[in-house]
């Protein structure tokens, strides 16, 4: 695969143009290129993965993960790239555990609960919020922890606004697979993205990366791309396009800094894109000098996989189960993680510090166990502006819907694109495969 920021206007054409290197945008040119056609592959950023960042650093013994990390459910396509690649996945189940601030601990069976509450919404006949149904349903006092067991998960796990998230779309995935065990690629993400980039074929595939797509002109007989590297306009042509953006920059308006201006305007595609939000999360990986929770009140968390506390500023930390590392991630999602918007590093590792003595019940300090703390807030990054996509009020179709090519001409990816586990790496490697497919169908492949 050849990187190649100078290519002269001769080799501008290609077959197919893939716009973002993400797990989707990876996927679709890897299938595109296996069918023979010759693809380009822009990326705004300086590297590939878009919402997947994976880091090695020295002194550290496991990847650091502070973009997408887990493989949730049986995740199908995500296991046959990773065996192709010879990458294995391995298990992270361990117990959840955890305190609330009234000193009532957490134990488990409050996720059976939930789901069993929202299997009523799959009966529903109108859609409404999250929000709207636990208030119709668990009204009275005794019925507040769960309540806010649902809210602390919709905010966490799928990043969203309990006030604007889909019961119905909610229930479908609680009720489905997606939380049915998780594991994580062994060695990380990167390397099976760094799989999937050593498939593009190196005679016909360019890789553009810092190369922002400013327009995409489609109405005519070609695809024109306008972008920017640098200071440097790149202008370049392909028969077809795969658009695998986040929907977060679908949604911008064409003069806000960042957006993707096309001609004729994706009119086809406001109501899928109008019946999707994007979730802010804040991730802050938390380095200490050893794992001192296994050895916290008698070895109660030495299986502890999560720790949730619910009343915390990061109301959920992970362990690096089933591996010993000194290592905790503090994840906050939806409201919480945009009420922090302006917060310091130091300040989020104050508040994580805070959160993480809360749910182990700790009563010293941990300043002195910790050695650093890295953090990424997603919706403050410019190329994503959140972390990943959830189905708003009435826009259970929109998955469906936005993933429609255009004319045979432009085709969509990305995991807000893909109906059956939106919001996931899994979704936006089947998006990304599907969109490639259909491609390859449309033009007589």
């Amino acid at each position: 695969m050849l990187h190649d920021p100078s290519m002269s206007a001769a080799e501008q054409d290609f077959d197919v143009a893939v716009i973002g290197a993400g797990a989707a945008g990876l996927c679709a040119a890897a299938e595109l290129c296996q069918s023979g056609r010759s693809v380009l592959l822009l990326e705004a950023r300086e590297r590939i993965g878009g919402r997947i960042d994976t880091r090695h650093e020295a002194g550290v013994c496991l990847p650091i993960e502070l973009g997408a990390e887990f493989i949730h459910g049986d995740a199908p396509v995500t296991r046959e790239l990773l065996r192709r690649a010879g990458l294995v996945a391995v298990d992270t189940s361990g117990r959840r555990s955890g305190r609330r601030r009234d000193g009532q601990q957490v134990r488990g069976g409050e996720f059976e609960q939930a789901r069993g509450l929202l299997q009523q919404a799959q009966a529903l006949v109108e859609d409404q919020s999250v929000e709207e149904f636990l208030t119709s349903r668990l009204a009275s006092p005794g019925e507040q922890a769960l309540a806010g067991f649902v809210r602390m998960m919709v905010e966490g796990f799928d990043a969203a606004d309990p006030r604007r998230a889909s019961v119905k779309a909610i229930a479908a995935e609680w009720c489905g697979d997606s939380l049915q065990g998780q594991a994580r690629p062994l060695g990380g993400y990167g390397a099976l993205l760094g799989a999937l980039a050593r498939q593009l074929d190196p005679e016909r595939s360019r890789l553009r990366l810092a190369t922002q797509v400013q327009a995409v002109e489609w109405g005519g007989a070609a695809v024109r791309i306008l972008a920017r590297s640098g200071r440097d306009a790149f202008n370049a042509r392909a028969r077809r396009a795969v658009i695998a953006l986040p929907v977060s920059i679908l949604q911008l308006p064409p003069d806000s800094p960042g957006a993707v201006v096309f001609d004729p305007p994706l009119s086809e595609k406001r109501a899928a894109l109008a019946g999707l939000a994007m979730g802010p999360v804040i991730k802050l990986v938390l380095q200490f000098r050893r794992p001192f929770w296994e050895q916290w009140h008698d070895g109660a968390f030495t299986d502890a996989g999560f720790l949730h506390a619910p009343d915390a500023v990061f109301p959920t930390l992970w362990t690096s189960l089933p591996f010993r590392a000194p290592l905790l991630t503090a994840w906050v999602g939806g409201p919480r993680a945009q009420r922090l918007q302006s917060a310091s590093l130091d300040e989020l590792t104050d508040l994580a510090l805070g959160s993480a003595r809360e749910a182990l019940g700790f009563t010293g300090t941990l300043q002195t166990e910790l050695v650093c703390a890295r953090v990424h807030d997603w919706a403050s990054d410019p190329h994503a502006l959140g972390a990943y996509s959830y189905i708003g009020v009435g826009g259970g179709q929109s998955p469906r819907l936005l993933a429609q090519p255009l004319a045979e001409r432009l085709f969509f990816a990305g995991e807000a694109a893909d109906p059956d586990s939106s919001g996931t790496v899994e979704a936006a490697l089947q998006s990304g495969r599907r969109a490639a497919r259909r491609l390859i169908q449309c033009s007589g492949g």
